[in-house]
């Protein structure tokens, strides 16, 4: 069984993985900024900042996987691309990163374009949308030879469109999965099991992936 600590472990992609990981037997630090008023049993609880990676890393210990959960909106806008490659520069080495990134970022074919660039996406999330992209830049450009892996989830992803745990999912590489009506979702729950996938059984090392049905 591996430790795994969750970046952004309250939130909604981070809640998931926490509970995933807990049910699969995997050692779990959940690490938010404040006290969670909600627990998953068997996981361990801290409080931490992403912005302070030598200070996430005390509060986590010894773990095999970080995974960080963390969207760069409302005060954490322009503040989740720094306190990754942070956190990146903290982590003990033979630490495997992983980062839950944004649909924007995904092709929406082979060889491009980006979902951001090819128009319609909402120019509300573009803000945030261009700091994960630039945290993916960060991590292909890492010459440490850092672990890691970078996940996007489909376009329809989040508390508005939670969905059900059907156990299933597809990965598509650099392309946005979507289904043959060309509708790109995925469950938390799902989502979740895709990240414990690639925990347990590695096919995306120092690489993205896509996730959706």
């Amino acid at each position: 069984m591996a430790r795994i600590a969750v970046i952004g472990g309250t939130g909604y992609a981070g809640s998931h993985i926490v509970k995933e990981a807990v049910d699969r037997g995997h050692t779990v630090v959940s690490v938010s900024r404040k006290e969670p008023s909600e627990r998953v049993e068997g996981a361990t609880y801290a409080t931490a900042t992403l912005t302070d990676g030598p200070g996430v890393v005390a509060a986590i210990g010894d773990v095999d996987v970080v995974v960080v959960a963390v969207a760069p909106r409302e005060d954490m806008a322009g503040r989740v691309r720094p306190g990754i490659a942070g956190l990146a520069d903290a982590l003990p080495e033979g630490t495997r990163l992983g980062v839950v990134g944004g649909a924007g970022g995904s092709l929406v074919a082979e060889g491009g374009p980006m979902l951001i660039d090819a128009g319609e996406f909402p120019e509300a999330f573009q803000p945030e949308a261009r700091e994960m992209i630039g945290v993916l830049d960060d991590l292909r450009a890492d010459e440490t030879g850092l672990d890691w892996f970078y996940v996007h989830p489909a376009v329809l992803f989040g508390a508005y469109a939670q969905g059900e745990r059907t156990g299933g999912y597809r990965t598509g590489g650099d392309v946005l999965v979507a289904n043959e009506k060309g509708e790109s979702t995925i469950s938390g729950a799902d989502f979740a099991i895709a990240i414990l996938d690639e925990i347990e059984n590695p096919k995306h090392r120092r690489t993205r992936f896509t996730v959706g049905y």
